[in-house]
This record gives C-alpha cells, sequence and structure tokens, in this order.
C-alpha cells in the first residue's frame, strides 16, 4: 500500500529523495484521518527548516494539522497546483507532492522509516 521508493515519518510526511533534493507530501493514512483536504498552507521558495520543523499546515472539514521536514533543508520548489486544488491530496496523497527541498545532508536518514515499518505503525 505505501510506495517503496520513499521513506516516511511517524508524523505521517513521506520523502522521496534523489541525489540532494527530496519531494515531501503526507502519506494515504494521514489524508484518510483528515477527511475532505479544503486547504493548504505551504512555505515559500527559500525558506529553510531542520528536521522536524513545521513547514505548513493543511486543513479538512474535520481538522487543522501541522506539517512537518522529515529532513533539514530549504525550500527549491512548492506544489502551488493545490493551492487551487487542494482536494488533489485526497485523490492521490503519494503523487500530491508539496514541496521540494534541497537537503542538508541527504545522509541523515537514520530516523525515517522504510515502507514496511510505516505499515505496522499505522496497522
Amino acid at each position: 500500500m505505501y510506495p517503496n521508493d520513499r521513506q516516511y515519518t511517524a508524523d505521517h510526511e513521506w520523502i522521496a529523495i534523489s541525489g540532494t533534493t527530496a519531494r515531501i507530501g503526507i502519506t494515504d493514512y494521514a489524508q484518510d484521518q483528515l477527511g475532505d483536504v479544503v486547504f493548504v498552507d505551504l512555505p515559500d521558495v527559500g525558506q529553510v527548516y531542520e528536521a522536524g520543523a513545521q513547514f505548513g499546515s493543511i486543513e479538512s472539514v474535520k481538522a487543522v494539522s501541522d506539517l512537518f521536514c522529515p529532513m533539514a533543508g530549504r525550500v527549491v520548489e512548492v506544489n502551488a497546483a493545490l493551492t487551487d486544488r487542494p482536494e488533489t491530496v485526497n485523490e492521490g496523497a503519494h503523487e500530491a507532492w508539496m514541496l521540494v527541498i534541497e537537503l542538508t545532508d541527504p545522509s541523515a536518514t537514520s530516523h525515517l522509516l522504510d515502507a514496511a515499518a510505516y505499515t505496522a505503525l499505522v496497522s
């Protein structure tokens, strides 16, 4: 159910690392728990975050949840399409990436979970 080409956090974000950059989004479990997503608040390009820092929020008809950066880095791209169509997260959470960061240390992944460990966490 959870793609093997990325890693996961206990806060329900996914991160797909490619060299020194990474795409970040929320997991299918997270979007399911939230319900219908109505708003996504994302940072500006250029913002710098430490691992675990809040980078934005996501609002559904049920709740508002914080979004956390799985790894340290600088935002190089945001998915502006989510501003107009936040429901895209519900339609395909593992495709609806939120931002791309340039990683401070691409090897700092020891705290991340693989798909099997994340599946066990949410089962």
